[in-house]
């Protein structure tokens, strides 16, 4: 990470509260840092249909596009994402519930209550899309990307968000896309509570 990123992201961290503790400090909850809309300036919502909790289904995809290594680059990824969605789609919003970069965290889409445009009509409905920023068919995401979705499910559950016995899906397991990428999706497969 280059040094104008990682000082950026020690600033986020600092923002967000999660500061750099001692090492006998407790975590100040078991959510890893989202970064909420405000902070990579989205606009205001225009959706409205909410999803009934908690959700039993999270589809997984990647948004094909570039990736994002630091904080300054990913919250410009999400931007464009969202204009993207919002003006090229037509949508409400950006399509997905969240977004996780290539720095090891996580940015608010849609959040856990609003349904989602990530799937089509018969998946939106019933799960959260996670998307992963970058394109996954010949490369993994790095470890603290990984590790950044895995603590959202986990914080979902321990929030009533996400059923103890969600289910993970990759977008192709849905969907006819290549989305979440070959290497993406052979990781995925792996994790406890995935689902073909």
């Amino acid at each position: 990470m280059s040094a104008p990123c990682a000082l950026l992201a020690w600033a986020l961290l600092a923002l967000l509260g999660l500061g750099l503790g001692g090492p006998r400090e407790e975590p100040p909850n078991l959510c890893c840092p989202i970064v909420p809309r405000r902070e990579w300036r989205a606009p205001a919502s225009k959706c409205s249909k909410k999803l009934r909790l908690p959700v039993r289904y999270v589809v997984v995809s990647h948004t094909a596009g570039s990736p994002c290594d630091c904080p300054a680059s990913c919250l410009k990824q999400a931007q464009n994402v969202h204009s993207y969605h919002s003006g090229t789609l037509n949508w409400c919003d950006v399509g997905y519930n969240f977004l996780i970069g290539e720095d090891g965290l996580v940015y608010e889409g849609r959040g856990w209550d609003t349904k989602g445009d990530h799937t089509g009509p018969t998946w939106n409905p019933i799960s959260i899309g996670i998307s992963f920023m970058g394109n996954y068919m010949e490369r993994s995401p790095p470890p603290r990307a990984l590790r950044a979705a895995q603590s959202l499910l986990a914080c979902g559950v321990a929030q009533g968000k996400l059923s103890p016995r969600y289910e993970v899906k990759g977008h192709r397991d849905v969907q006819r896309t290549l989305s979440p990428g070959d290497q993406l999706y052979g990781i995925i497969q792996t994790w406890p509570h995935y689902h073909e």
